[in-house]
């Protein structure tokens, strides 16, 4: 089964905020990965970000943050960025504050 993958207005914004043109391609290539078998790629995630999955991107650097909506067939991308914890632009902070804001949905 292929499932269709969209990017959040705010994934991609993130995504454009990398100035590095060839890291953004990798990233891509990654997203356009998550059309088969979304469910096996990532790590599940927990807390308030339970039912979201984590992909790592160019090296384990960069932390793709996704839901699987198996009904619809479809991958949502919601959040793209460096895991860097404590650090205040850490994705999986940053994830967690836009969930609370609801800013992207659950």
């Amino acid at each position: 089964m292929t499932f269709h993958v969209l990017v959040t207005r705010t994934a991609k914004r993130m995504l454009a905020e990398i100035a590095d043109r060839r890291i953004r391609e990798k990233i891509g290539e990654r997203i356009d990965g998550l059309r088969a078998e979304p469910e096996r790629q990532g790590k599940p995630l927990q807390g308030e970000l339970e039912g979201y999955r984590s992909l790592r991107a160019v090296g384990q650097r960069y932390c793709i943050i996704f839901r699987v909506e198996r009904r619809q067939v479809v991958v949502y991308v919601l959040a793209i960025g460096i895991r860097k914890e404590g650090g205040r632009r850490d994705i999986y902070a940053l994830a967690r504050k836009l969930l609370r804001q609801r800013l992207i949905e659950r």
